[in-house]
This record gives structure tokens, sequence and C-alpha cells, in this order.
């Protein structure tokens, strides 16, 4: 006897329907977070590993890596539905080639950390608005199709940048890596409290989390490489960065990963 699929009322049928609910990124869950602050913390390193302890320079390295983030943004965009290996590769590119881009124009540019930061964060709103007025939402849970990937590429590629700056501020301002890293730390925590007991918007309170996890990275990836004199534990760029590759890839096999359903926050 041959098995038919089940049809839904308006005739289509019932796993089509449920392709249609999910999203191309993956559920927001501790994992994501877990996964996220190690990839901003391998952006550091490995974008750092490129521009500074290969010579590249920024400019050069930044090249390089958006045009890695093109063609792997070009892939996820294209797929038909969300892979956790791409897409996290798409990630740890885009905050690769934020940590160059940062550099550049922090130091190579002139403009330095407080001017960067406020030049970023407003290409941050400027996405964020343009992704508003034309989908009518800035919710990655409404990321399903091109139009919608592409502009949340773009907004993560400036928050990425973004966050870069930022935690180069902050660390360079007084406080160091460690203090860096506990304030942003901090900082995120607080997000959580207010997701957790407040009613705040949950997709402006996605956006704060999602960019503070950067500077996070930031600070602890440079943490691990600046030499001793600076603050730092002065361990390899190349072996810093080999060994968050390598946590990373064990914790997407490790952790469950599944897309993230249509209006799920």
């Amino acid at each position: 006897m041959v098995k038919r699929r089940a049809v839904g009322a308006q005739g289509v049928d019932a796993p089509d329907l449920v392709h249609e609910t999910l999203t191309k990124v993956p559920a927001v869950t501790l994992g994501f977070w877990v996964i996220k602050i190690l990839a901003t913390t391998l952006g550091e390193t490995g974008g750092d590993t490129l521009s500074m302890t290969l010579n590249l320079g920024y400019l050069a390295s930044s090249a390089i890596f958006l045009l890695v983030l093109a063609v792997l943004a070009a892939c996820q965009i294209i797929a038909r539905r969300f892979h956790p290996f791409l897409y996290w590769a798409t990630i740890i590119a885009s905050t690769t080639a934020g940590t160059t881009m940062a550099d550049f124009a922090d130091r190579s540019l002139g403009i330095g950390y407080a001017g960067g930061s406020l030049l970023l964060f407003a290409l941050v709103l400027l996405s964020l608005a343009v992704w508003y007025f034309t989908e009518g939402t800035v919710s990655v849970s409404s990321v399903s199709t091109p139009r919608a990937e592409s502009l949340y590429w773009v907004t993560i590629t400036f928050s990425q940048t973004l966050g870069t700056a930022l935690g180069d501020w902050v660390a360079d301002s007084g406080p160091g890596y460690e203090g860096g890293a506990l304030i942003f730390g901090a900082a995120i925590a607080l997000v959580a409290v207010l997701y957790r007991w407040t009613s705040l918007s949950r997709v402006a309170l996605f956006w704060a989390a999602f960019i503070l996890t950067r500077p996070l990275g930031a600070t602890i990836g440079d943490f691990f490489d600046k030499p001793v004199q600076q603050g730092g534990l002065a361990i390899s760029r190349p072996l810093a960065s080999a060994i968050l590759f390598i946590i990373i890839v064990v914790l997407i096999v490790v952790l469950p990963q599944r897309a993230g359903r249509r209006g799920e926050e």
C-alpha cells in the first residue's frame, strides 16, 4: 500500500508547510550565544593573525575577509534551508572582516576609536532602518527570503565591525582587556535580565546582546594574544585561533542546532 502525505487545508503537503515556517538562521538558544561569543573571539585573533602576525596590513586583510564573506553569504542565501556549518562559517567571516575593517578605520584612516565607533553605530542604525522599512520588521525570525537575508548579513557585518571598535575603545581607555571583558559581560547579563523579567522589545534586546557579544569577544581575544606588558597572555594568535576554531566545530556538532521558526523570539 502506498502511503500518502498529509495534505493541509489549502492543499499543501504538511512537510512543505513545516519547511515554510522555518528561517535560514539558527534558533536563539544558550548554545547560540556560547558559539557566537567564541566566534567573535576567533574573529579578533584570526583578523589580527592576517593583519599583524602575517603583516598583510588592515586594508589587504579586509579585502581578503570581505571576499570570503561575500562568497559564504552568497552560498548561505542560495541555500534552501539552514545549514549549521555554513551559517557559522559566515558569522566567523563577518567577524574577522569586522576586526580588520574597524582597525583600518580607527588606525589607518586616523579617525580614532570614538570616531570609528560613532560612524559604525550610524551604519548599524542605517542598515536596521533600511531593513525595517523594506521588510516591516528587523526580527531574525523573519529571515527566510533572499532580500531579508541580504539585509541580515549587511547588518551583522556592520555590527561586528562596530563591536571591534567599541571593544578597543573601552579597553584602551583605562579598564584594559580584562576590565573591558567584565564590562561587556556585565552588559550582556543585564540584557538577559531585562529579557527575563521585563516586557521590553525582544527584537531590540536581541540586537543589543548580539552587538555586545562582539566587543566582549574582541577584549577576550586581545587578552589572549597581546604581550604580557600590555596586559595580555602573549598566546600566539594562530594558536589561539586554531584552538577556538576546534572548540567551535565541536560545539556545533555537540550542541543542538536547529533552524529558527517564523515568529519565534
